[in-house]
């Protein structure tokens, strides 16, 4: 005994058409095509599926319960049938991000606000890249797109989608002497603490782009989890931190804290969305990094395009 999707949309046809003509007309049928089918299900059955002399038409009790049946699985196969196609269209999917950037709230929030408004069949979520391996969590697909300013180029199968440019200054207590200069030099920082995040040194630009390779370490480095905790403590002259210049422009106690330039060309550093390779192409994926550049344009200072 077998019962077909076919059958189930025949029946719910007949029932919803009130007779076999209305609905040989629904499912681009004869009516002698559609009468045979249904004959050949009863016999397949053994029992009889409608009352053909009343009208209108009528099912039987057995009728009934295949009509039960069409009403409850038609929806959801036809349902699950648009989200494929969909899928395959790449107009609904899942966007889990990991993010390794502290201060990438500011814009993040914003810009999954517009995001989730647009793609509403895009199943979104967050979560902060540090305290898991990120990029191979990508490739594993526990994950759909990471944060990143630290692109590592011996993990194969990742594209790497330049979002923004941004500077990196370092923050000092205004009454200090550094916060008269207009940049500083590694040696600058020899005798000074360093406050950061609390991740590791290859992660921060400050140490990776700027004190490490010049063969320079600061007097001590100590940690604080959030940026306004972070300014906070650089304007108790506890120590110099180094910021994105859009999270110094939300935090800065400009009677404070000041910030001053690393390096006399200043300290850039391009922040990208690490997607799978086969992933990038797909709409919903562009269209949050093409989000993601347009809000950051919009509200963050002292950023530039991903070519510049």
């Amino acid at each position: 005994m077998k019962i077909e999707l076919r059958h189930l949309r025949t029946l719910l046809a007949i029932e919803e058409g009130g007779g076999f003509v209305a609905a040989a007309g629904r499912l681009h049928l004869t009516q002698s095509a559609l009468s045979h089918q249904v004959k050949a299900l009863e016999a397949q059955l053994d029992t009889v599926l409608f009352h053909r002399a009343a009208r209108p038409l009528r099912p039987t009790a057995a009728g009934e319960r295949l009509l039960d049946l069409a009403r409850r699985v038609l929806p959801e196969v036809d349902g699950t049938l648009r989200q494929l196609e969909r899928l395959q269209g790449g107009q609904s999917g899942r966007l889990h991000l990991a993010l390794e950037c502290h201060s990438c709230f500011q814009w993040l929030l914003p810009a999954l606000d517009a995001y989730r408004a647009q793609w509403p069949e895009v199943e979104t979520d967050v979560s902060l890249g540090f305290s898991f391996h990120a990029l191979p969590a990508l490739l594993r697909g526990a994950i759909d797109l990471v944060v990143t300013a630290d692109p590592d180029p011996l993990l194969g199968g990742i594209r790497y989608l330049p979002l923004f440019r941004h500077e990196v200054r370092l923050a000092v207590a205004a009454e200090a002497p550094l916060a008269r200069r207009a940049s500083v030099e590694p040696q600058d920082l020899a005798g000074e603490t360093v406050i950061t995040y609390p991740v590791c040194r290859s992660r921060l630009d400050i140490f990776q782009h700027f004190l490490t390779p010049a063969g320079v370490e600061p007097a001590a480095v100590r940690t604080a989890e959030l940026t306004a905790l972070l300014v906070q403590l650089v304007a108790s002259r506890r120590g110099v931190a180094a910021l994105p210049a859009w999270a110094l422009a939300e935090h800065q106690d400009r009677r404070r804290v000041t910030s001053v330039a690393l390096g006399r060309d200043g300290l850039w550093s391009t922040l990208y969305a690490a997607v799978r390779e086969e992933d990038a192409a797909l709409p919903y994926v562009e269209a949050f990094v093409g989000l993601s550049r347009h809000i950051g344009r919009e509200r963050l200072a002292g950023i530039r395009g991903p070519g510049y």
